[in-house]
């Protein structure tokens, strides 16, 4: 099951308290006072795993809590620190503290870590307290609380090409046929429950990834359909690729209808470089000229065809092309220009 929003409750490990003791020798009159410190509570730290792709884990369990750190002792040994909590996330998740909405952090590539909860510090044993006037002090302090808070964890898939269309648009179709990745195909609508990632493979050791959503209806920013919960997925894509079955009735409709519901989710991912892709190619006669709409904000236009591999190979290149500029501007690297018609 995929999984990519998920609430759950953290408490770092508490501090240890201090010992009040006063050290008791045979032959050491007034040995004065001997109490080690608490041990330090254990954080919580999030870690991203690239073996992992959902947040499955924590829907089944949402309270976590840190070891605390143990009493301090006589002479002078100071509590063991708690052993720190790590829970792990896939790459690209998003971290919120819900109650007061503060981005706390995300993570994007594996092993990549962030404290989201600090433990409690252990309070100081008697012996921190001894003065040349107060040579036998009784005070020791308890431990400082470890954090505790509500978090959101929310995935965003990475991927370079992030696949947009009505169901049945062929998204999971080209998919297959590009890449190793094996999403359900079926001649019904929503057939794609949840996203998927494929790795394109072109010559030159060249590579990058796709990510299949959901098809968007029109109204799926009101919730229609699937409504638009998995477009957070595509946030972090440098290009989309906004596909069009090539036998579609009103072709320019419908790129207008995927046009405003990107714009309805979010202005800056509709403002993201992308192509019209016209798909099924196959489907259409021979003679049959190649269909096009009227998109200026659009890098390219493409007919292809997933089933009978028309038209993929120029098609991917430019994917490519465009990606790697993105990438290359990203970095502030000297790159080739992006593709353009």
């Amino acid at each position: 099951m995929f999984l990519d929003y998920a609430e759950i409750n953290v408490k770092a490990g508490d501090g240890g308290a201090g010992a009040s003791s006063m050290r008791r020798e045979s032959m050491t009159p007034r040995g004065g006072p001997d109490g080690g410190d608490g041990g330090r509570g254990a954080d919580v730290i999030l870690r991203a795993d690239g073996q992992l792709t959902t947040l499955l884990d924590y829907r089944y369990r949402q309270q976590y809590k840190a070891e605390s750190g143990q009493k301090g002792a006589g002479a002078n040994c100071t509590g063991r620190s708690g052993e720190p909590l790590v829970l792990r996330v896939p790459p690209g998740t998003v971290i919120r503290d819900v109650e007061t909405e503060e981005l706390l952090g995300e993570l994007l590539e594996d092993g990549e870590e962030i404290v989201i909860a600090r433990g409690g510090k252990g309070g100081w044993g008697n012996a921190r307290f001894a003065t040349a006037t107060n040579q036998a002090p009784r005070r020791a302090d308890p431990g400082e609380p470890g954090d505790a808070r509500r978090i959101a964890l929310e995935l965003k898939l990475i991927a370079d090409v992030g696949l947009v269309g009505e169901p049945n648009a062929g998204k999971s179709t080209l998919l297959s046929s590009v890449s190793a990745a094996t999403p359900k195909v079926a001649d019904y609508p929503f057939t794609t429950l949840t996203p998927n990632l494929g790795v394109v493979q072109l010559s030159g050791n060249r590579s990058f990834v796709i990510a299949d959503i959901p098809g968007i209806i029109e109204g799926a920013h009101e919730g229609k359909g699937l409504g638009h919960q998995f477009l957070r997925h595509i946030e972090r894509t440098r290009t989309l690729a906004l596909m069009i079955p090539g036998d579609a009735l009103e072709p320019q409709a419908e790129y207008d209808k995927l046009r405003s519901e990107l714009r309805e989710y979010s202005e800056e991912l509709a403002a993201k470089a992308h192509c019209v892709v016209f798909t099924k190619a196959d489907l259409l006669p021979p003679d049959w000229p190649e269909p096009r709409v009227d998109a200026p904000a659009a890098w390219g236009q493409f007919s292809i065809s997933s089933v009978a591999q028309k038209g993929l190979d120029p098609f991917l290149e430019a994917l490519w092309t465009q990606a790697a500029a993105a990438l290359a501007a990203e970095r502030g690297d000297e790159a080739e220009e992006p593709w353009r018609p």
